[in-house]
C-alpha cells in the first residue's frame, strides 16, 4: 500500500521549486555537453545533437513511466536520482573523452549508456517533484508550477552554455559544475526534509553526498590537467596552445620546427607547407582584374593570405572577415604565428572584421576586385552554407565586373564528390569557373575554384615576386585532374540541400 506523503510547507515548497529551476539547467547542460563533445570528436553536429537530444527524451520517457512503480518514499528516491544524475552526469565528459582516445570502438555504447542513465534519472525528477509539491494544493497547480520552473532552467541553460560555460570552463569543468549542482539539491532536500526520514536512511544519504561532493570537487580542480591528457592522446605532436571559444576548439601543436593549427581537430596548416596553399590561393588569380587596390578575404584569419597579399605594393587595403576574433587575436599577438605570418595582421593595410562571412556577403554592398574564401572545410551544415548557391550568389554581388573569385574547395582526392560539388554550385551561381589542384604534403591532394562573371579565368604567375612553390610549369600542371580525381556527377549545394556536408562526410569515412 503506497505511503501517503505529508504535507508540504510554503518554504519547502518554495525549496523544491528552486531545485526544480536548478536541475532544469543541470539537465539541459547534460545534453549540451554530450551533443557539444561528439560533435568535436566525431564530427556531424547535426546528427550529433539530433541523436544525443532524441535518445534523452527517450531516456526521460522512460523515467516519467518508472516514476509509476515508486509508490512510497518519494523524496529518499528524489535525493537518490539527484546523487545518481550528479555522479553520472559530473563524470560524463572525462569518461567519453577517456573511451574516445583509448577504446574508440566503444565510444557509441558509452555514450548511449550515459545518456539512458541520466536520461532515465531525468524523467523520474518531474513526477516525483510534482507529486511532493501536489501535497500543498491540486495536483494542476502543482505540475504547472513545476514545468515553468523546468522550461525557465531549460532557458538558462540554453543561453548560459554556449555564452559562459563553455567559453570560460569548457565542456570537462562545465560537467563537474553541473553535478556539484545536482548534488547540492540533493543535500538542500536532504537538510530540508530530514525529518521524514528514518535516522539510517539519514545518515546513508549524508554519507553519499559527502563522497560524490569531494568527487566533484577534486574533478573539478583536476578537469583541466584530465582534459588535456586526452586531448593530448589526439595529436601526434605536443600540444603547446589550446583554448575553446564560443565558436570553435583552438589547438596549436609543435614538433621541431613544424607549427600546426587544429580548428575543432580539424588540420588548417601546417608550417612546413603552409606556403605550397597560399601560394596557389593568391597568386594566380592576382593579375585577373584590372584594380587590385582592395582585397576581400573570407577567413583566413591566421594572416597567412594576408602576409601573401602584402607582398604585391599596389594592394591598398586587405579587408579580413573571421568570425572568431580570437583567432585573429592569436595570429596577431602569439609569437609563432605571428613569426609564420610576418606581422600581417598588423600592417596598416589589413583591417580584420570578426563576422560570419555569410553575414558579411549578404549585408555589405562593397564591391572588390578580388575576393579570396580561405574558409574551414564543409564538414557541417554551419560550414556547409559557406559553399551553397546562395552564398555564391552573395559573393558575385560583392565582386567587381572584372573581379575575380578563388576559394579552396576541400580534397578532389579525398572528398571527391564534395569538391566537383564546390564547383558546380560555384558555375550555377553565374561564375566562370576554372578548378584547380596542388599537392599539399600534409593535406594531400588539394582542390580550390577560380570563377570569374564574365569569361573563363586564365591564371599568371607574377614575374616581380619570388615563389617557393609555384613555377609557370607546376600551375600549368594545376588544372590537370588525373582519371581518379577528374570531374564526376554531383549536385549543386544549397542552403535547403546541403550536400556538400554529406558528400564530405562519405568520402573522408573512406580514410578514417
Amino acid at each position: 500500500m503506497a505511503s501517503e506523503l505529508p504535507t508540504v510547507t510554503s518554504r519547502e515548497r518554495a525549496t523544491l521549486l528552486v531545485s526544480v529551476l536548478i536541475i532544469a539547467i543541470c539537465a539541459l547542460t547534460y545534453e549540451l555537453i554530450i551533443g557539444t563533445l561528439s560533435s568535436y570528436l566525431l564530427g556531424n553536429s547535426v546528427t550529433q545533437f539530433s541523436f544525443t537530444i532524441g535518445l534523452f527524451l527517450f531516456a526521460m520517457g522512460l523515467g516519467a513511466l518508472v516514476s509509476r512503480v515508486i509508490q512510497d518514499h518519494e523524496i529518499r528516491w528524489f535525493i537518490l536520482v539527484e546523487l545518481i544524475i550528479g555522479i553520472f552526469g559530473g563524470f560524463s565528459a572525462a569518461i567519453l573523452y577517456a573511451v574516445f582516445t583509448t577504446a574508440f570502438v566503444y565510444y557509441y555504447i558509452v555514450m548511449v549508456t550515459l545518456i539512458i542513465i541520466i536520461g532515465v534519472c531525468i524523467g523520474l525528477e518531474i513526477p516525483l517533484l510534482t507529486r511532493i509539491v501536489a501535497t500543498q494544493g491540486e495536483l494542476s497547480k502543482a505540475l504547472a508550477d513545476v514545468l515553468s520552473f523546468d522550461y525557465l532552467g531549460s532557458l538558462v541553460a540554453s543561453l548560459a552554455f554556449p555564452l559562459v560555460l563553455l567559453p570560460a570552463l569548457g565542456v570537462n569543468q562545465t560537467a563537474f559544475l553541473m553535478g556539484l549542482f545536482n548534488i547540492a539539491v540533493a543535500a538542500i532536500i536532504l537538510r530540508q526534509f530530514q525529518p521524514q526520514l528514518t535516522p539510517r536512511s539519514a545518515r546513508s544519504l549524508w554519507g553519499i553526498v559527502v563522497v560524490f561532493s569531494g568527487l566533484m570537487i577534486a574533478g573539478f580542480t583536476a578537469s583541466t590537467s584530465i582534459f588535456d591528457f586526452f586531448e593530448q592522446q589526439l595529436y601526434e605532436d605536443r600540444i603547446i596552445y589550446r583554448e575553446q571559444t564560443p565558436y570553435q576548439r583552438i589547438v596549436i601543436t609543435r614538433k621541431g620546427e613544424d607549427i600546426r593549427l587544429f580548428l575543432d581537430g580539424n588540420l588548417q596548416f601546417s608550417s612546413r607547407d603552409e606556403y605550397r596553399y597560399h601560394e596557389i590561393l593568391v597568386h594566380p588569380v592576382m593579375h585577373i582584374p584590372r584594380s587590385r587596390e582592395q582585397v576581400l578575404v573570407l577567413g583566413g584569419g591566421d594572416g597567412l593570405v594576408a602576409r601573401e597579399l602584402l607582398k604585391y605594393p599596389e594592394v591598398q587595403k586587405i579587408v579580413i572577415v573571421d568570425i572568431d576574433p580570437a583567432i585573429t587575436e592569436l595570429a596577431r599577438d602569439y609569437p609563432l604565428l605571428r613569426e609564420l605570418n610576418e606581422g600581417s595582421l598588423e600592417d596598416d593595410r589589413v583591417e580584420l572584421i570578426n563576422e560570419d562571412a555569410f553575414t558579411f556577403v549578404r549585408d555589405h554592398a562593397e564591391q572588390y576586385p578580388v575576393i579570396i574564401a580561405d574558409l574551414p572545410d564543409p564538414n557541417n551544415e554551419s560550414l556547409g552554407k559557406l559553399y551553397s548557391q546562395q552564398f555564391f550568389q552573395m559573393v558575385a554581388g560583392c565582386l567587381t565586373p572584372d573581379g575575380v573569385f578563388i576559394t579552396q574547395a576541400t580534397s578532389p582526392y579525398f572528398a571527391r564528390e564534395a569538391y566537383w560539388s564546390i564547383v558546380h554550385t560555384l558555375k550555377a551561381s553565374g561564375f566562370e569557373v576554372l578548378p584547380l589542384r596542388a599537392y599539399i604534403p600534409s593535406f594531400g591532394e588539394w582542390g580550390f575554384v577560380v570563377g570569374t562573371l564574365h569569361k573563363t579565368p586564365t591564371l599568371r604567375l607574377p614575374e616581380s615576386i619570388a615563389l617557393r612553390f609555384l613555377t609557370p610549369d607546376v600551375l600549368a600542371t594545376a588544372t590537370v585532374f588525373d582519371p581518379d580525381i577528374d570531374e564526376v556527377d554531383a549536385d549543386i549545394n544549397t542552403l535547403d540541400d546541403p550536400v556538400v556536408v554529406r558528400y564530405y562526410e562519405a568520402g573522408w569515412r573512406e580514410w578514417d
